[in-house]
This record gives C-alpha cells, sequence and structure tokens, in this order.
C-alpha cells in the first residue's frame, strides 16, 4: 500500500480528498494535517510515501514546507493540489520536484489519474532498479510514467470517447468482486452516469464488457456490466 499524506488547511477540502484517495486501489491515507508543521512531523515520524499537498497553510506555504522537507534530507513524493495558479508557483513547485500539479476545483477522476500514474511510476522504478544501472530505455519507461496528458480517441472509439476514460472503467471493471451497474461505475470513476452508461454500451458492443439484467420486484431490469477476460 502507498501511505497518503493529506495537507490542507480547509478541514472539509482534507476530508473529502481523503475519501477521494482512499477510492484508489493500492492507496491509503496514513493521516490528515492542516498546517505546515503538522504535515512536516507526520513525514519527519518517516512513514508517508506521498503528500498531497496544499499551498496556502496558515503557518507556512507549501512550496516553503517542501524546501523544509528537503533541508532535513526527506525525499517523500509530493502532488501539489491547490487553487495557486500562477505560473511562478507551478515553476516553484517543478523545481522542487513535485511530480504534479492538480488546480482546485478537480474531479475525483482527475486525482485519480495522478494517484494511477504516480502508482504506475513506484512499479516502474522498482524494476528498473533490481538492475542497479539504468540504461535510455529505462529511463524513458520511468518519465514516461507520470504521463497523464489525454490522448485523442483512437480509431477504435467512437467521436466523443477517449482512451485515459475507457482505461478507467476498465480498470473498475476488472477488479470488481461482481458486476457493476452504471450508477455504480460513475460513483467508482468519478464520471457522470450518462458518460459512464455511454462508455460501458460502446465496451459491451465491443466485447470487452458482459451485459446481464437484474429482475426487481418492480420497474426496468438493470443493466450490469462485468468483465470479460481476454
Amino acid at each position: 500500500m502507498i501511505d497518503v499524506l493529506v495537507v490542507d488547511d480547509d478541514f472539509r477540502v482534507a476530508e473529502i480528498n481523503a475519501k477521494y484517495v482512499g477510492k484508489v486501489p493500492g492507496f491509503r491515507v496514513a493521516a490528515r494535517a492542516h498546517s505546515a508543521a503538522q504535515a512536516l512531523a507526520s513525514v519527519q515520524r518517516g512513514t508517508i510515501d506521498l503528500v498531497l499537498l496544499d499551498h496556502y497553510l496558515p503557518d507556512q506555504t507549501g512550496l516553503e514546507l517542501v524546501h523544509r522537507m528537503r533541508d532535513q534530507g526527506h525525499g517523500t513524493d509530493v502532488i501539489m493540489v491547490t487553487a495557486a495558479g500562477d505560473v511562478t508557483t507551478v515553476q516553484a513547485a517543478m523545481r522542487l520536484g513535485a511530480l504534479h500539479y492538480l488546480v482546485k476545483p478537480f474531479t475525483f477522476a482527475a486525482l485519480r489519474t495522478r494517484l494511477d500514474s504516480y502508482a504506475a511510476l513506484r512499479r516502474t522504478v522498482d524494476r528498473v532498479g533490481g538492475r542497479g544501472i539504468a540504461g535510455q530505455e529505462q529511463v524513458d519507461r520511468i518519465f514516461s510514467a507520470l504521463r497523464t496528458t489525454p490522448a485523442p480517441a483512437s480509431p477504435g472509439l467512437p467521436s466523443g470517447h477517449s482512451e485515459p476514460t475507457t482505461d478507467l472503467i476498465c480498470r473498475v471493471l476488472h477488479h470488481a468482486e461482481h458486476p457493476l451497474s452504471a450508477h455504480e461505475v460513475a460513483a467508482e470513476t468519478g464520471l457522470s452516469r450518462s458518460t459512464a452508461q455511454r462508455y460501458l454500451r460502446h465496451l459491451e458492443q465491443a466485447g470487452r464488457l458482459r451485459l446481464s439484467l437484474r429482475y426487481g420486484d418492480t420497474g426496468r431490469p438493470e443493466h450490469r456490466y462485468a468483465w470479460v477476460a481476454p
């Protein structure tokens, strides 16, 4: 599991972000902090893998906190999640080694994409690290693991469909223990129900999902979708 520290001065926002993190497989919230001092104390305990960091904190800015972390020798990974959208702050975050920069407000799907790419980065580094020395191919693989720019729809996708969203839905269904409805898929991915339904219909027609019907006591049957192993 990847242990995450959620840092935000707003208690409600911190709770929402923590719930988002808890919905992503492989991640768990190890601690919450509402000031730079609290966050630094959590990092100093040495159990944090990743910090989701707001920039506007009551005692220091998020970037000042990262400075202190680095000065003390803490290489804990950082993803900025903040309303600070000015280019100066973004550039400073890059120079301090922030792996992603997510501008508020954002959706669960946007955060999940960054967390998934971070998990992919850790897996790639672990695989390459076993070889001791990385060649250019391995280095390229490490850097490419963090890319989250949505790709244009491939020729196999209908207009208006994207590969990242398709992959996200496929991952949810692949890991589900039982068939899911469009409503459940929407809740897991952060998409609207109509968008989830549109993608599910295409994936079922393409043979990647199996459709079943669940009949209740009254009303129309509920459409439920299950992953079809290749």
